[in-house]
């Protein structure tokens, strides 16, 4: 009985720390996302982030679209271009959760254009009622499915 029990303490604890790997999310930059001189305008970064996102929780088998009584609307965005991304390039949107609030997640993006990071966000999403639309605790559910790809400086430095 105490070789299962220790076995299962073995278990638990592999399965919390897991060796970093950020979701990749692979797309091509479309005309329409550009602006006069043939970049991504800035907004459209975010469309990118968010798309990047979604197919990120689709993998966790949270959906949007599946919320009983609660939304994730964006409360903070920032975006960094450090290179030139425009018309076609082909690029691939690292996403990574790096913070699990009372009510909120953070998600960190970080867009690779031929090897290169090309452009770094940030995307801070709260849990809120869907009637009051006042920040409210992430039920139980959601966090249990993000927590395991919560990326944390110990998994940062696996994964490095």
């Amino acid at each position: 009985m105490l070789v299962a029990t220790v076995a299962e303490e073995i278990v638990a604890r592999s399965a919390v720390v897991s060796i970093y790997m950020p979701f990749r999310f692979e797309t091509r930059i479309r005309f329409i996302d550009t602006d006069a001189s043939g970049r991504i305008h800035y907004t459209a970064m975010f469309r990118y982030f968010e798309s990047a996102e979604i197919e990120f929780l689709r993998t966790l088998g949270i959906s949007y679209s599946s919320r009983a009584g609660y939304n994730l609307p964006r409360v903070h965005v920032e975006c960094d271009f450090l290179r030139v991304i425009g018309h076609d390039d082909l690029i691939t949107i690292e996403v990574s959760l790096t913070k699990l609030g009372r009510s909120s997640i953070r998600f960190e993006f970080r867009t690779i254009k031929a090897g290169e990071v090309a452009a770094r966000g940030v995307v801070v999403v709260a849990c809120a009622d869907s009637q009051t639309m006042r920040a409210v605790p992430m039920p139980d559910e959601l966090r249990a499915k993000l927590a395991p790809v919560l990326e944390t400086e110990e998994t940062q430095e696996q994964g490095e």
